[in-house]
C-alpha cells in the first residue's frame, strides 16, 4: 500500500469517527424525548423486557401487563393512564381528562 493510500484511509477513518461523535448528541436528545410507560402495551406489543418469562420486544403475555412497557412521548404516559414504574396486575389504563 502506498503512502498516499495509507493517508487517504487514515483520513477516511478520522472523518467517520468525527461523524459518529457529531451524531451521538442528536441521538441522545431524540432518546430523551421518550419515556418508558408501563401498563399500556397490548399483548405481544411491548417494546422490551416485560419481567419474568419475557426477554424483549413483543413478549408480553397479556394486555396492559403491568411490568411491560412501551416508549411514548415524554409527558404522555400518565396522561394515557400508564405508569412510569412497573406495577402489578393487568388493569386497563384510564386516561386522564384535561
Amino acid at each position: 500500500m502506498s503512502n498516499s493510500m495509507i493517508k487517504a484511509t487514515a483520513a477516511a477513518a478520522a472523518l467517520a469517527a468525527a461523524a459518529t461523535i457529531a451524531i451521538s448528541p442528536t441521538t441522545a436528545v431524540a432518546a430523551g424525548a421518550k419515556e418508558k410507560c408501563f401498563g399500556i402495551a397490548l399483548k405481544g406489543k411491548n417494546d422490551c423486557a416485560a419481567g419474568p418469562g419475557t426477554s424483549c420486544a413483543g413478549t408480553s403475555t397479556a394486555d396492559y401487563q403491568g411490568n411491560a412497557w412501551k416508549y411514548v412521548a415524554k409527558g404522555a404516559c400518565t396522561k394515557a393512564g400508564g405508569s412510569l414504574t412497573a406495577k402489578k396486575g393487568n388493569t386497563k389504563p384510564v386516561p386522564q381528562k384535561g
